[in-house]
């Protein structure tokens, strides 16, 4: 069983993604491990890692979530493992996930250093396991040059074996490799793979936003997968909402109060992907008939306007087990732009 950490050198470098798109695109069997859960969820009377319930669901596997996820909190771990305890779990996790599989893929938590006070960060996994390395980067090109160079001195530090990085997200990739790769080769970290930045990959779906916003679907519920890519705050007159492109756009999203009629039924006409109703106020009957005539979904909240358009702009686009679309478009990126010999 060949076993790889995966890291990132920051948050929402893609990490979960490339996991994914590398299961989807290599002919092999694979087991997946998230031993430090950084983002908790509830599912079934149990907690699980958002992650790792979104791999054991896209997978097919049939893993608990005992059996990948050792934990959630710095302090309980703390208290309940020391380094040998804490290591011998991650073999146990690693054979008993792992057993048979080709591949075991282990995800670290959001950054190289999550993790290092419980040795569950990616540097420790990997030391504890005996396993190769790989860091996905993204960001802007002087960045990702700052977290390989980063990446580089630390791995040499610890004596550990990094396969190479995944540089992810870059918009101009024929550019990024005429201007920096020189630079980058310098440093001497092996480059896996440069994946192009992806408008489809930012996309939401409407599910997603009203499970995140806790909200209430009082309309269109059967299109709930409907899309997002664009956001509007319904706060002017409809008469300049109406020149705006936005709203002209199917999968574009209406944040507006629950008593702006006049801006609830411009939207519906105009068929966007769903609208999000703030102030917690019900819009009246005919209204909500319309959006269900229409199939656009209405999500009831109770923040106010403001909130929720924050909240909606400070949210990861995180895939979901439902994005097929995303972790096919995943797999294809990483199979055309990804060299695989390190599994």
């Amino acid at each position: 069983m060949n076993t790889i950490i995966v890291a990132s050198a920051r948050p929402g470098a893609g990490k979960t993604s490339v996991v994914l798109g590398l299961t989807k695109a290599a002919g092999k069997s694979f087991g997946y491990i998230k031993p430090f859960g950084d983002r908790l969820m509830y599912k079934k009377k149990r907690l699980w890692d958002y992650d790792a319930a979104v791999a054991v669901n896209i997978l097919g596997l049939e893993d608990n979530p005992e059996d990948i996820t050792i934990g959630f909190e710095h302090e309980k771990l703390r208290y309940m493992y020391d380094e040998e305890s804490t290591k011998a779990k991650l073999l146990d996790m690693a054979e008993k996930v792992g057993g048979g599989k080709d591949v075991l893929l282990v995800e670290a938590g959001q950054d190289l250093c999550y993790g290092a006070s419980v040795r569950l960060d990616a540097i420790s996994m990997s030391k504890s396991m005996d396993a190769g390395l790989l860091v996905v980067v993204s960001g802007n090109a002087e960045t990702v040059i700052d977290d390989i160079t980063t990446v580089k001195r630390y791995v040499d530090a610890q004596g550990v074996k990094l396969l190479g990085v995944v540089i992810n997200k870059i918009k101009d990739v024929e550019d990024f490799k005429t201007v920096y790769m020189d630079s980058i080769d310098a440093i001497g970290v092996p480059v896996l793979g440069i994946l192009p930045y992806t408008e489809a990959m930012t996309t939401r779906s409407l599910r997603h936003l009203s499970e995140a916003l806790f909200a209430k679907v009082i309309a269109g519920e059967d299109q709930l997968d409907n899309k997002v890519q664009a956001v509007l705050v319904g706060a002017m007159s409809v008469n300049e909402a109406l020149k705006s492109e936005l709203l002209k756009q199917e999968n574009t999203l209406i944040i507006t109060s629950g008593d702006r009629s006049d801006m609830i039924l411009a939207s519906l006409e105009a068929k966007v992907a769903g609208i999000v109703l703030s102030n917690n106020i019900l819009p009246p009957a005919n209204i909500v008939s319309r959006a269900s005539q229409l199939g656009i979904p209405l999500l009831m909240v109770q923040n106010d306007t403001f909130q929720v358009a924050k909240m909606i702009d400070d949210m990861e686009p995180l895939i979901t087990r439902e994005d097929t679309d995303k972790i096919d478009l995943m797999g294809g990126l990483v199979k055309d732009s990804m060299n695989m010999d390190i599994l």
